[in-house]
Formats: structure tokens, C-alpha cells, sequence
């Protein structure tokens, strides 16, 4: 088993929490996105954000892969184009309700907590091959994702 570190350089263990999850089967394009929209939120509005993605109440706008597609009208951050990624969302909560759960444990203030760096990472990279006419063969890649989330505690906003 690897053995996995965090990417944020500047933890200090009575100001900060931590969560992360490796190797999760979802969109490295769609988690980017997600990723930048939570960044700078507190936990609560990143949760109410997510869960309104899962209700496609409001889109994820897409900064770098939003070649085709659609534009919403919903979108609140200034962008055009974007989406409602199920699976992602689904996974970035679970990760939320880690952070809190960490956070609890700390004994830290879960209304102060303010997420400072959200950071998606390419994990494993599964090679297969998908049969085809004639007994060839084309190569399947699928690219296993590792996102990480610190909050911090501050100032209530």
C-alpha cells in the first residue's frame, strides 16, 4: 500500500483539519471544478452548495473544461457553462462530513471552520483493453482520483 501524504505545507495541528480520499473512481474534470467552487467557503455553505448541486437547483460552473458545454442561467460565480456532476458532489460531501467529523474530534467550532485549500490530484491509472471486430483490441484507461480538503478555524463571517 502507498504511503500517502498531504499536499498543504503549512498544517498546524491546533488551527487546521484535515480530510482526504484516494483513489476514488470520479471525473478528475468534474472534481476540479467542484473543487474550486467550495474553495474559500465555510463547511456550511459548501455542504448547502453541494447539496443544491444534487438538486440541480444551482450549477457547477466550469472554469477549464467547458468545451460544448451548456450555459445555466443559475450560476452565480460570473462563468456561463456548467453542469450538475452527480457522482463528484456525491463524493465531496461524504469528504465534508469527514472534515466535520475530524473537526469535532478536535473539539474545534464547526461554525467558524472556513475551508482554505481543496486540491484534486490524479490517482492510479487502470490500464485494460476493450475486445473489438477482427480480435483486436483498443486500450480503457480509467484515472482513479485523490482529493483533499483543510479548513482552518478563524474569524465568523
Amino acid at each position: 500500500m502507498p504511503d500517502y501524504s498531504y499536499s498543504f505545507q503549512k498544517y498546524e495541528k491546533s488551527r487546521h483539519v484535515r480530510a482526504a480520499i484516494r483513489d476514488k473512481s470520479i471525473s478528475h474534470k468534474h472534481s476540479r471544478e467542484i473543487a474550486l467552487a467550495i474553495n474559500n467557503k465555510s463547511i456550511e455553505k459548501a455542504r448547502e452548495f453541494l447539496e443544491d448541486v444534487l438538486i440541480k437547483k444551482i450549477a457547477v460552473p466550469y472554469r477549464r473544461y467547458h468545451n460544448e458545454v451548456a450555459h445555466r442561467s443559475n450560476i452565480r460565480d460570473g462563468f456561463c457553462s456548467g453542469r450538475y456532476p452527480h457522482k463528484s458532489t456525491k463524493e465531496f460531501l461524504k469528504l465534508l462530513d469527514n472534515l466535520e467529523s475530524n473537526a469535532e474530534y478536535k473539539g474545534m467550532d464547526l461554525d467558524r471552520l472556513k475551508i482554505i485549500s481543496v486540491v484534486v490530484h490524479q490517482g492510479t491509472k487502470l490500464k485494460r483493453f476493450t475486445p473489438r471486430a477482427m480480435g483486436r483490441a483498443s486500450p480503457k484507461y480509467d484515472t482513479l482520483v485523490h482529493v483533499e480538503i483543510v479548513a482552518m478555524e478563524g474569524r465568523t463571517s
